[in-house]
């Protein structure tokens, strides 16, 4: 089974900032804050209740942002999520309920999984880029080492436990695609409208080398 392919969208920057955001309007200056930085893909996480209305705004006001939904824990979310204008989804763990739906979504869909049983049932269904969630938690950068030998095919986007101290190690490993990460938006900075830095912060990002895609 052969679904869209997320690699596309994820050759674009290394890192895809997962924000949460509290407003639409500070979704929209985060957007537009990220993508200035060379971060297009944002994935915004539906943990609030204006995250939806911040997706569809940032589809329509920031053009070169490529946003999509994290967070995706319910079948429901997701057309809610494409109809708000969610170019790609992410679930932080894949049921089988869920991951069924997400089988069917249109659009690239990164699942969630924490062990080697979970990312091999979500190859077997046919998705070729997976969500390693909490990556840190779970093993981080040795357990991916070790998916390496017998899921040679299997490409990864980690997220959990990822900062500037530690993405290099993950950008290094040839099956990671880009990483997910919070620290390019930081909470503090969007509080009091200092998006000047979480450009600066994006910008510093876009540049990190990552074995799978070489210059």
């Amino acid at each position: 089974m052969s679904l869209p392919d997320p690699s596309f969208l994820l050759a674009r920057a290394p890192v895809v900032p997962v924000v949460t955001v509290q407003s639409v309007a500070a979704g929209v200056k985060l957007a537009r804050a990220l993508v200035d930085g060379g971060l297009p893909l944002i994935e915004v996480t539906l943990r609030t209740p204006a995250a939806l209305e911040a997706i569809a705004a940032i589809a329509q006001e920031v053009p070169d942002a490529i946003v999509g939904a994290g967070t995706v824990t319910r079948p429901d979310l997701i057309q809610k999520s494409i109809d708000a204008g969610s170019r790609f989804l992410v679930s932080p763990g894949c049921p089988p309920r869920l991951m069924e739906a997400l089988a069917e979504a249109p659009v690239p869909v990164m699942p969630g999984c924490a062990t080697a049983t979970e990312a091999m049932a979500l190859a077997a269904m046919g998705f070729p880029v997976l969500k390693l969630f909490p990556a840190e938690a779970v093993g981080g950068v040795p357990l991916l080492k070790s998916l390496a030998g017998p899921l040679p095919d299997l490409r990864f986007c980690p997220t959990g436990g990822i900062g500037p101290d530690n993405v290099g190690t993950y950008l290094a490993l040839p099956n990671i695609v880009a990483v997910g990460g919070s620290w390019v938006a930081p909470g503090d900075a969007i509080s009091v409208g200092d998006f000047a830095k979480v450009t600066a912060l994006a910008k510093a990002a876009s540049k990190l080398p990552r074995a799978a895609f070489p210059a």
